[in-house]
């Protein structure tokens, strides 16, 4: 099932939403506890105004939203020890620590980094998923048309044209960067914003 039979209306209806490889019949039907904790994720968040116009520190808004929610669910932010060994030589293989991980599910949030840090996050998916320590990867980030709420607020510049948005995104999967890995790609739009927190 694609996409848009396996997300509800209500969801659909407030994020923009892009699957590859299957990506949600797999969650819905591998991994029915991430998927609801996903979707209930999704029906709680709200973009506060709060966590645009305070910056963060070396965590935003978003990430902490996420980390909390996902945390008390019984996902973790995970290392992976990797290597290579050929023979007898065995060579370090690092990864990229996953911020939210549960059950060879990873989920990444990009709110505000350098658009870079997409090309890390697919390459990490890839790496993860050829070695079979997960089954699916999410990436949550922010949709283009937010910059128009960012200019309004003042704080335009600190959302720049370089930073981690969809549009940033969607060419680096589609050129391949995820390869094999089964991909679900949530942006975060300006039906989910609320001026009150």
């Amino acid at each position: 099932m694609a996409a848009e039979t396996q997300i509800p209306d209500a969801i659909r209806a407030h994020f923009e939403i892009h699957e590859w490889k299957h990506a949600c019949a797999i969650l819905a039907t591998d991994f029915p506890e991430e998927w609801n904790d996903l979707l209930s994720l999704l029906a709680s968040f709200r973009l506060c105004r709060s966590w645009i116009v305070n910056p963060g520190g070396n965590k935003s808004g978003v990430a902490k939203f996420v980390d909390e929610f996902l945390g008390a669910r019984g996902w973790r932010e995970k290392r992976f020890d990797t290597r290579v060994q050929v023979d007898r030589a065995v060579m370090a293989s690092p990864t990229h620590d996953v911020d939210c991980y549960k059950n060879k599910v990873a989920l990444e949030v990009e709110w505000n980094n350098k658009d870079p840090f997409y090309d890390r996050d697919l390459n990490n998916f890839r790496l993860l998923f050829d070695l079979r320590a997960i089954s699916v990867g999410i990436i949550f980030t922010r949709c283009d048309e937010l910059q128009d709420i960012f200019n309004r607020l003042g704080r335009g510049t600190s959302y720049g044209a370089s930073t981690t948005h969809m549009s940033k995104l969607l060419p680096r999967i589609e050129g391949g960067g995820g390869a094999g890995c089964p991909l679900l790609v949530i942006g975060i739009t300006e039906k989910v914003y609320d001026e009150c927190c």
